[in-house]
Formats: C-alpha cells, structure tokens, sequence
C-alpha cells in the first residue's frame, strides 16, 4: 500500500513540475524582475535598512502590532525549517551538485515575485475581531481580482500544505535525525505533539515571541560552523563551485551514478522553492501581519528573507554535503537529514551528530510554529470562527504526530503536491495584480527621492484601488 502511494505521487509530481510548473516559477519571477527593474537586486541596501527599522508605536508609547522584524522572523521561521538542512541534503542526493545553481536562479528571480506578493499583501489585508492585521494570497485573491472562488480555493490548499503536509515533513526530520540513536520515532512524536500543543493554543503572541528569538540564534550558529569548515577547506571550494555549474547543465556526469540535466533542474527547483518559498504564497501571510506605512515596505524585506535562507543557510548545507566524500548520488542510501549529519560528522567528528540533533529541531520546531501561523490566518479568512480555529488546531497536533511516524517518500511526495497547487494559484494571482505592484513600487522610490519616509495614501496613485480596508486618503491637513 505504501508503495503503491508512493508511486502515485511522483507521476503526480512529475506531470505537474516537469510540464508547467518550473517554466511557470522561473518566466513570473523574470517577468516581475523585467518589469519592476531589478528590483530584488537594486534596493538590497533599502532592504537592510528596513529589517533595523523601529516599530510603530502608539500614543501611549506601546507598540502597535507586529513590527517589520517580528514579521521577517515569523516568515524566516518557516523557509528556514528542515528544508535547509534536509531538503537540500535530498536534492543533491538524488539531483546531483547541479540542482544547486538551479536553487540559486529559484532564489535570485523569486525575490522579485516575493516582493510582488509581500507588497499585494499589505495591500489588501484586513483587521481581524482582536483588532490584529491578518491577510494573504486569500485576501488579494478576493480583494484584488474579485475572485472569492479562488480565495477560498487557495486557502484550503494552504492550510492543509502548511498545518498538515509540511509540518509532517519538520516533524519527519526531526524523527529521522534521532533514528542514529535508535529512538522510536512514536516517542518523537508524542514529545512534538506535547510541545506543539503548548505552543499553538497560546496564540499568536507566542509564536511571535519564539520565533523572533529561535530563527537567527539558530540561523548563525549553524552558518558559524559551517563557515570554519569552509574556511579549514578553502583549497576545495573553488572546485565544488566549478563542480556545480557543470552538473547544472549536464556538461559532468558525477561519481557514484547518472544524474540526468531533467533531475537536477526538477529537484533544484523544487527544494529551492520549497525553502526560500518565492512565489509560493506562503510568505504574504506573515508580511501582512506587520504595522507598516507603506506596503513596499514588507516586499523589501520578505525578498531579503530569500537570499537570507537559500544563499545563505541552503548554500552553506550543500557545501557541506559535497565536502562529504562519501556521497552517492543517484539511489545512494544516505539521503535527507542523515546524510547532512553524516557530513557535518566527518568534518568535525561525533559532536557533530549531535550539534545537529538539537539544530534540526530548532529548525523544524520553529518551522512547526511558522507554518501553523499560516494555516491559521486562512482558516480565520474562510471561517472567522473560533471553534474553526480550534478544530484546525486539533488536526494540526495529529499531523505533527503522524509525520513523525511516515515514511519519508509519502511526506515530502505530499508537500511537493500540495505546494505546487499553491504557487500555480498564486503565480496566476499577482501577475494578474502587477499593475498594483508597479503602482506601490513607484510610489514608494518617488517619496524615497524627496527625502521623505514613505506613507501610502490612496489619493496619491494614479489607479484606483478598490476594497481595500487598512489603507485611506491623504488627511486634508497634509494635502
């Protein structure tokens, strides 16, 4: 049975990214890098200024819901989860050194399309009962395009990719990490079960806490390491970055199997996007949390949490991984988590199993949280109820249990079918609203040049923009 459902995923896999997918991914992030001028790459220095900036407070000095890091930090909790580590480790395995380039080129023409999505989000999000700014691809969906269909469409697609799919494959990860100890992964999962648990029904307020916390403690101690191992084997670097272009376009076949180019691209593309998460619609949700004056704001710094988690964390785990001289490529039997510990070990020694046991579940924890985040936010937008929301937090604590316990193939085969329903709705969506994208953009580098801090104000655009809640015309003492 499991074989069989195995099977069915990758031809559904297959069919989807191999067919329209990947070329979808890659012609929306040039066509929004084309047409908003680069903007990923010409406002890298605006994006770290933003990331520093002070949050809003109100008149009694108290700070006004979430600010723009607290918003980084929830959004850098999901994209920097086990896919980092064990996502990455999985590519390689079975892509070869190829399927590296492949999730730079996802990162570098993605961060356009997450500045789109970010931006749309802030756009169109809403004030929920508690007064707490929520919104999304669900929101601009109905808002933006008049489409509630496909709003409603997209949100239960997200919650259950989030809430159940991916939250199965950081629980997996964690469990898979402590099989070299021979821990049953049932305990693994009754003790994740507990902690999320705790977590997730304390709302919001926490999730913000943890992860504002979690994700860079964790990011830099990681990237610490691996950068001493970088630099203990520099000798080497030039010749896996060498290594990495060649097997990207076919023009190397790499030792210990055949990887064909069609692979390395599929998996390249798809670890890359289930990591940095460009496009995916995932992202938009966390960046519409934040109390910010000008929607360009939130698109600057979610694009700076792509190069943050693919050219940062992903690229120091696959140096890792082809440092590691005892890989096999293809069917080899290390893959996903393990072979990551395998390598970290034998550069460092036993200490590294370790290190990485309590890395990964650091990562994968706060991802848990991250993710659940998401699924939350679209479970208010299709049922602003509290009893949904608890029902949805029910099945979220049995998923983080049950990927716990499945088999590696069925969790990371549903978070490939599930996220690539999700960037397929969305992609179609902010192209459809570019012409809102253009319009913050502009407005934003137009008040930039003036010297001023951007404020976005309706009756400043040249468009009219319709149903929208959280944003209004410029106060007539300041026209």
């Amino acid at each position: 049975m499991t074989e069989k459902l195995i099977n069915l995923m990758e031809i559904i896999n297959d069919f989807m990214w191999t067919y329209f997918l990947i070329g979808l991914i890659i012609v929306v992030g040039l066509y929004f890098t084309i047409s908003t001028k680069f903007v990923q790459f010409i406002y890298i220095k605006e994006m770290f200024r933003l990331i520093a900036e002070k949050p809003i407070k109100d008149t009694k000095g108290q700070q006004k819901g979430v600010s723009a890091f607290q918003a980084f930090t929830i959004s850098a909790a999901s994209r920097v989860g086990t896919g980092t580590i064990a996502g990455v480790a999985i590519a390689i395995a079975l892509g070869g050194p190829g399927s590296v380039l492949w999730m730079w080129i996802v990162a570098l023409f993605g961060g356009a399309s997450s500045f789109a999505e970010s931006a749309l989000a802030q756009v169109y999000k809403v004030r929920d009962r508690k007064g707490v700014f929520r919104g999304g691809p669900a929101y601009y969906m109905e808002k933006g395009l008049g489409q509630k269909w496909m709003g409603v469409l997209f949100a239960i697609v997200i919650s259950i990719t989030y809430g159940f799919a991916f939250n199965s494959v950081q629980t997996n990860t964690i469990a898979q990490s402590l099989a070299i100890y021979n821990i049953d992964t049932k305990i693994v999962g009754i003790a994740l079960l507990v902690l999320t648990i705790f977590v997730i029904f304390g709302g919001v307020t926490k999730i913000v806490k943890i992860t504002q916390w979690l994700v860079p403690i964790m990011a830099l101690i990681y990237l610490l390491i691996v950068l001493v191992i970088m630099i203990i084997n520099f000798d080497k670097i030039p010749g896996l970055i060498s290594q990495i272009f060649k097997s990207a376009f076919g023009l190397e076949q790499v030792a210990g199997g055949t990887i064909g180019l069609a692979t390395s691209i599929l998996l390249g593309v798809k670890r890359g996007m289930f990591t940095n998460e460009a496009g995916l619609g995932s992202t938009p949700n966390a960046a519409a949390t934040a109390d910010s004056t000008h929607p360009a704001k939130q698109g600057f710094i979610q694009t700076l949490g792509v190069y943050f988690d693919t050219c940062l964390v992903c690229t120091a785990t696959a140096f890792l991984i082809l440092l590691y001289p005892g890989i096999e490529y293809g069917n080899g039997k290390l893959q996903g988590i393990q072979l990551t510990q395998v390598a970290l070990t034998s550069q460092i020694g036993s200490i590294g199993t370790i290190f990485l046991i309590v890395a990964i579940f650091l990562f994968g924890y706060s991802s848990v949280v991250g993710n659940y985040y998401y699924g939350e936010t679209n479970i208010q937008y299709l049922i602003p109820k509290k009893w949904a929301v608890n029902v949805y937090r029910v099945f979220c604590c049995i998923f983080v249990y049950l990927g716990s316990v499945a088999d590696l193939n069925i969790v990371w085969g549903a978070a490939d079918i599930t996220m690539g329903i999700m960037a397929l709705l969305n992609l179609i969506a902010i192209v459809g609203l570019s012409s809102v994208v253009y319009v913050v953009l502009k407005d934003y580098v137009k008040q930039k040049k003036l010297g001023k801090d951007p404020v976005f104000y309706l009756d400043n655009l040249p468009i009219k923009l319709n149903n929208v809640d959280c944003w209004k015309n410029k106060p007539k003492e300041n026209k």
